[in-house]
């Protein structure tokens, strides 16, 4: 989390002025705001399963970021958690972070959301085969996509050419975990 939060902080202003052109702006700044809170929580409460981690991450994620990264991350983790207590598996534990944000969301693929990123990450672990390059390309497919759910769905076609901020901060997020798991 150390590593994505640097990340996230590092290109907070790419990632609010992917969000000015189809939202709110607001998006690194929020998710910057939040993934500090979640290092600094889990450096104070020292967590000694997975599960309690993934647990304090969502309540902190949802209690800090605002917009609907808050809620969809921390959704994310809230199911990451309680999918950890029955299966460790990577893939499996992704994948039930996914069906999360998609609940919440109201998502599937194809929208223009960070679920495009998280479906197909949860897909490659399952066959070992995420690479950087196929993070770069989940992330790169959003921008020809027409947003269907969200704020940006309001601009209808004119969406359709920018990459989805949320998706570029799941790539964020993989990108680190390829490179923790390395």
């Amino acid at each position: 989390m150390k590593q994505y939060q640097e990340q996230i902080s590092k290109n907070k202003h790419m990632l609010s002025e992917l969000d000015d052109a189809i939202g709110d702006g607001d998006h690194g700044n929020n998710m910057d705001r939040g993934m500090t809170e979640v290092v600094k929580t889990l450096e104070e409460k020292n967590p000694s399963t997975i599960t309690e981690s993934f647990k304090i991450i969502a309540m902190t994620l949802l209690s800090k970021v605002g917009g609907a990264s808050g809620p969809l991350y921390g959704t994310a983790f809230l199911e990451m958690s309680k999918a950890s207590k029955e299966d460790a598996e990577l893939a499996s534990l992704i994948e039930a972070g996914a069906q999360g944000i998609a609940k919440r969301g109201g998502a599937t693929a194809g929208d223009k959301t960070m679920l495009d990123v998280w479906l197909p990450v949860a897909s490659e672990l399952k066959q070992k085969s995420l690479t950087s390059q196929k993070l770069e390309d989940f992330m790169n497919l959003t921008k020809d996509m027409q947003a269907k759910k969200g704020r940006a769905s309001y601009l209808g076609e004119r969406s359709i050419g920018f990459v989805d901020p949320g998706a570029a901060s799941s790539k964020m997020l993989f990108e680190t975990l390829l490179s923790a798991i390395k």
